[in-house]
């Protein structure tokens, strides 16, 4: 897939391309396509080739230049993503800090915060995990429970946060807290500033169905942070955890779909040596499969396309997350099947093969980020008009 975003960008798309071939080698290019949202996998590689960006100034490219980054448009910075993906570079270990929580101190972080954080996530030199979900508030996030009190010049916070990706490696968590005890559901929130190098807060890996422990459980027992660690208002903290997810839903499903896309191709090549496009079955199936890669090509444009020109993007960006994560997993399992028994068999200590960590990593996709349940509510509710679903 090539696409153009004009003469404006142009110079920059080109010196985007100089940079990543120049530097994309070694050890970096045969580490080409390695980690994701759930796989943790070459995690030092992934951190080095971080420091590899961060030194040739292209982490942040949209930040101002004052907190470190390049002080870029919203056009640059989807062409960085763009090119990035192009090239299959490694996923970002420090993607978690530069997509979702940067920006959202940038929209509603103090300067002070901004003047804090910011630079060392250029830098590299500080992690970050989100503490939002909770064993009993996965995609129902109003119904969070893990508490934060005031005391003195600090907060306390008490709870257990679960699905942290990435969380054994950060050393600060944004976590979602209730700090008003009389409220309920949407109200008496408060986003906080967590440091993790202290006695009340235990990380515990948790091991995926891949074998990967990208994801963690975060017990905080008594943890302290600064008062001044609230980001937005206190009693306020949905309105911010809505702008973080917010963003998580902007342009990141661009590169994702070029991912989809070559492993579309992948899949139909490996018909091809399986003699599969010669049933029908298959072949129909097959062919909706690329069928399903090019709608997600074109309902991201689309999306792009109302970002740049600054409108509100319609109600595809709010299918596009439901439409890729069913799509994916579809896609996955019918590799699986045209592979057949060698597809079923891993390596030596549980090694899997990219087809079979792809597949096994996309089961998780329609529940990470907002389930499909949820998904489905919101766009009965929210896009097409539909009366709310009863709650008990």
């Amino acid at each position: 897939m090539e696409l153009d975003f004009g003469p404006a960008v142009r110079d920059f798309r080109d010196e985007v391309r100089d940079w990543l071939a120049e530097h994309l080698v070694g050890e970096f290019a045969e580490h080409r396509g390695v980690g994701g949202p759930t796989d943790g996998a070459a995690w030092e590689v992934r951190l080095a080739w971080d420091r590899e960006l961060s030194t040739g100034g292209w982490l942040g490219v949209g930040w101002p230049k004052e907190y470190g980054g390049r002080g870029l448009g919203l056009l640059e910075e989807i062409v960085f993503e763009y090119e990035y993906a192009r090239v299959n570079a490694p996923y970002r270990a420090t993607v978690n800090a530069l997509d979702l929580l940067g920006p959202m101190l940038l929209k509603m972080g103090g300067e002070a915060q901004k003047k804090r954080f910011l630079p060392p996530i250029i830098a590299v030199e500080e992690l970050w995990g989100q503490g939002f979900s909770e064993p009993g508030a996965g995609s129902d996030l109003a119904s969070v429970r893990t508490r934060a009190e005031r005391d003195g010049d600090e907060w306390v916070i008490s709870g257990q946060k679960v699905w942290t990706s990435f969380g054994i490696h950060a050393d600060w968590l944004y976590v979602l807290t209730r700090t008003d005890p009389q409220s309920a559901r949407h109200k008496g929130l408060s986003l906080l500033l967590v440091p993790t190098d202290q006695p009340g807060v235990e990380i515990r890996p948790i091991r995926n169905l891949a074998g990967q422990d990208e994801f963690a459980e975060i017990f905080l027992s008594d943890a302290r942070t600064g008062a001044d660690m609230v980001v937005g208002e206190v009693g306020q903290g949905w309105r911010t955890a809505m702008a973080t997810l917010g963003i998580e839903r902007g342009t990141t499903l661009l590169p994702q779909q070029l991912t989809f896309e070559r492993e579309a191709e992948a899949l139909i090549d490996l018909a091809r040596e399986r003699g599969a496009l010669d049933d029908p079955m298959l072949r129909r199936r097959i062919v909706d499969a690329w069928i399903s890669v090019r709608i997600m090509r074109t309902t991201n444009l689309r999306t792009v396309a109302e970002l740049t020109a600054g409108r509100t993007p319609g109600a595809q960006a709010t299918t596009a997350k439901l439409y890729a994560s069913t799509r994916h997993q579809q896609l996955g399992q019918l590799a699986t099947e045209l592979a057949g028994p060698v597809g079923q068999i891993v390596g030596e200590d549980y090694a899997l093969d990219r087809r079979q960590r792809s597949f096994l990593l996309s089961l998780a996709e329609t529940i990470y980020g907002g389930s499909s349940e949820i998904q489905r509510n919101i766009i009965g509710e929210q896009v097409l008009g539909l009366p709310k679903e009863p709650r008990p």
